[in-house]
């Protein structure tokens, strides 16, 4: 794990956390005063514009959202936030007192790090990683509790998974580098198994033929080259096999790994930053088939079956375009192509799924766009934002309270529902203030869509890799195969954002 100062995750607890923790000490002081491969061949067909009205124009979902007196209301006050704070950042309280609770509070939200019991707390919340030092610095800490921050929590409901790496120091590049990969599988939020892999991973699905595992590795650092990995586990957490991807290229990615139905996977993922490709494996590893179709330089994402051929999402990140399908055949051709855009939002795909003879696409819908360095999806927040900067002559600091309305208008949660024929949506259903998330199909054969509510954000100019973070509740729709609404859940789970 790479180490960073406490000082540079200062803006990545939840502001309300640290305010509260604040005021809470300072009011606590003023009251006690103490197969081989195919010719590649180019993508001839042109992709279709889906037009599509108005998000008002469907019916929405919408989510309705004495002194020694005086003492003992701030140390409950404080405790009631303490243990808000454990529950939500999924930390367990068990074994400490109710001071020692809100003694891991505060060292965690000043970012500190320096109290005995914190130590104990975040290696219970971050299974997996183990720390070498039987007293790690307040930097290791910072660094292991920054992590676990931006995890998102394991699901209460069903299957879930978590990922970590054992790396090793490579003396003579003086860089860390791979030595496991870690795969955790979890049923309802209880440990099934833990695995160890050959390279980083990228995603994983549970299949009827064990758990499918896609990923990395490099093959050499200095010639730039890495390949795709997929590997097979047991329901025991035996990895069953493991086998590298070899079509020629100098890099190949894995996107997803789809169960067929008849015993066999089959892998999509992109060459050389150019080529979508198709590769059909056995139930032993053995591969069957592989298809490559050049289509430029655009990311392969996401995918899933559509009948007896699959539907395969393409974008570029650096453009916004995220809305791009493909249609693919059995064998890996593509048949038709079509995109989907609207004349008063933009679209970006989250996930897909045949369920019922359709095609549902989660995604979600963001208004119109200046450009502010690449930024496209919040362009208009940080105009809001640099403007505020200029008028309070350098002050960034804006509250969660006033920031999270503007990010929260920013966004739409959109489940499409298409025509498999020709992807024209014949409805869709909209949450207002979310994202679209996962959609899966439960074992009542009903398709779940996952919605993620924004309910608190926080600026970070300093951060490369994102500038507004925060946090969303999960909500879980259910639908029947007609594609009826039946249920909404709230799963009392919680998911990052950043952006």
């Amino acid at each position: 794990m790479k180490r960073e100062k406490v000082s540079q995750i200062i803006s990545r607890i939840d502001e309300k956390y640290i305010d509260e923790a604040a005021g809470i000490a300072l009011d606590s002081g003023r009251e006690t005063s103490g197969g081989r491969a195919a010719p590649a061949e180019p993508a001839k067909r042109r992709a279709r514009r889906v037009r599509w009205g108005a998000l008002a124009a469907c019916a929405a979902l919408v989510l309705v959202m004495g002194s020694a007196g005086v003492a003992f209301a701030a140390e409950a006050k404080e405790y009631r936030t303490a243990v808000a704070f454990f529950e939500e950042n999924g930390l367990s309280k068990e074994g400490l007192s109710r001071t020692e609770v809100k003694e891991v509070f505060r060292d965690i939200t000043r970012k500190s790090f320096t109290y005995s019991k914190t130590a104990d707390v975040i290696r219970r919340a971050v299974p997996g990683w183990e720390i070498a030092q039987d007293e790690p610095t307040p930097e290791e800490l910072a660094a292991l509790w920054d992590r676990n921050v931006w995890l998102r929590p394991l699901s209460r409901n069903g299957i879930s998974y978590r990922v970590d790496y054992r790396e090793v120091r490579d003396q003579q590049r003086d860089i860390d580098v791979l030595d496991k990969g870690l795969l955790s599988c979890y049923r309802c939020g209880e440990l099934l198994w833990s695995a160890e892999l050959d390279f980083y991973v990228d995603g994983y699905a549970y299949t009827k033929e064990g758990t499918a595992v896609w990923g990395w590795n490099e093959s050499s650092f200095t010639q730039g080259t890495s390949y795709g990995w997929i590997a097979r586990i047991d329901e025991q957490g035996t990895v069953l096999w493991q086998r590298r991807l070899e079509h020629g290229f100098r890099t190949e990615q894995v996107a997803a790994v789809l169960s067929n139905g008849d015993g066999t996977w089959a892998v999509i993922g992109r060459g050389d930053l150019k080529y979508l490709c198709l590769t059909c494996y056995d139930t032993d590893g053995n591969e069957r088939s592989f298809h490559k179709t050049e289509v430029g330089n655009l990311g392969v994402w996401n995918a899933a079956r559509l009948g007896d051929g699959y539907i395969v999402q393409l974008g570029h990140q650096m453009t916004g375009d995220t809305a791009l399908l493909f249609r693919l055949d059995r064998d890996g051709h593509v048949v038709d192509s079509y995109a989907y855009e609207a004349d008063d939002c933009k679209y970006y795909l989250t996930d897909m799924v045949e369920f019922g003879g359709r095609v549902y696409l989660s995604a979600y819908a963001v208004p119109p766009q200046t450009d502010e360095g690449g930024r496209h999806e919040i362009a208009n927040i940080l105009d809001y934002i640099f403007s505020r900067w200029e008028e309070s002559k350098g002050d960034w600091e804006i509250p969660s309270e006033e920031l999270t309305p503007l990010v929260r208008d920013n966004y739409t949660a959109v489940l499409l529902v298409c025509d498999p024929e020709g992807g024209a949506p014949e409805t869709f259903y909209s949450v207002k203030g979310s994202l679209g998330g996962k959609l899966g199909v439960n074992d009542a054969d009903q398709l779940e869509w996952e919605v993620e509510s924004v309910t608190s954000t926080f600026f970070s100019p300093a951060t490369s890799s994102f500038t507004v973070g925060g946090t969303c509740k999960v909500f879980r729709y259910t639908f029947d195969r007609d594609g009826a609404l039946l249920q909404q859940t709230d799963t009392g789970e919680t998911a990052p954002y950043h952006r």
